[in-house]
C-alpha cells in the first residue's frame, strides 16, 4: 500500500469501529472542557474525570474561578499531578478571560495559546471539540499509532500534525483524532502491539517482523 492508501484505510476502518466519537473529557462548555483538558496533561481523562466534579461544583465559570484561592484549586486537582503549575494556570487564565474576553473563551488559536498553561495540544483541543474548527490535536496515542502504521516519520508531535493534516481530509480531522485515540488506547497499545498484532497493523504489514521504536 502506498502511504495515501494506508490512510485510506485507516479513515475507513476506524470510522467503521468507532461511529460515535464521545469526547472523553466530561464539561459543560468551553470553559470547562478548557480546565479538563489543561488538568489531563500528563494524567488520564479517567483521574481528570474525576476530579472535575467538585472542582466545577465550587466555580464553573472563569468569573467564579477568579475567586477561588490558589491552593483550593491546587488542593482538589492535586490527584492529576503537577498541581501547583496547573492551579496557577486556571487562575490566571480565568482572570485573564475575565479581563480581556469578556469571561468568554476566544475562538482562536492565537489567543487560547496565549493564556497561561495552553499550548497549541490543548488549543487544538479547544478549539475542535467545543467549536467544531478543524484542528487535529496530536497526544501520545496519535504520535504512536502514526509512525506504526508509517504516515509519519514521527520526528516530533509538530511534525506528525502536519503529516496527518495532509493525508486526511480537514472535515474528517474532529472525529477522526478521536478515533485514533481509542484505537490507540483499545487495541494498539504502547506495549500490547508493537505494530505487529492489532487488526490495522497487521492489515496494513503483514509481514512486519520487527516491531516499531516510537520515536518520541
Amino acid at each position: 500500500m502506498t502511504k495515501a492508501e494506508r490512510a485510506a484505510y485507516v479513515d475507513r476502518r476506524l470510522a467503521e469501529i468507532y461511529p460515535e466519537t464521545p469526547i472523553p473529557l466530561r464539561h459543560r462548555d468551553a470553559y470547562t472542557l478548557l480546565i479538563a483538558v489543561l488538568l489531563s496533561a500528563q494524567c488520564t481523562d479517567r483521574r481528570v474525570n474525576l476530579v472535575t466534579p467538585e472542582l466545577f461544583a465550587l466555580a464553573d465559570t472563569p468569573e467564579k474561578m477568579t475567586g477561588v484561592p490558589v491552593a483550593e484549586i491546587q488542593r482538589i486537582i492535586r490527584p492529576c499531578g503537577l498541581s501547583e503549575n496547573k492551579a496557577k494556570a486556571i487562575a490566571g487564565l480565568s482572570k485573564i478571560l475575565v479581563e480581556r474576553h469578556g469571561g468568554e473563551v476566544p475562538r482562536t488559536f492565537e489567543e487560547l495559546e496565549a493564556l497561561p498553561g495552553v499550548g497549541h495540544k490543548t488549543a487544538s483541543v479547544v478549539m475542535s471539540q467545543a467549536f467544531g474548527m478543524p484542528a487535529f490535536p496530536v497526544d501520545t496515542h496519535i504520535h504512536r499509532l502514526a509512525q506504526r502504521w508509517e504516515l509519519t516519520s514521527g520526528r516530533s508531535v509538530v511534525e506528525t500534525e502536519r503529516d496527518l493534516k495532509k493525508l486526511f481530509p480537514p472535515e474528517h480531522w474532529n472525529q477522526l483524532h478521536l478515533r485514533i485515540i481509542f484505537y490507540g488506547r483499545e487495541y494498539c497499545t504502547a506495549h500490547g502491539c508493537k505494530g505487529m498484532t492489532c487488526e490495522i497493523c497487521r492489515t496494513l504489514f503483514p509481514k512486519r517482523k520487527k516491531p516499531v521504536v516510537t520515536r518520541k
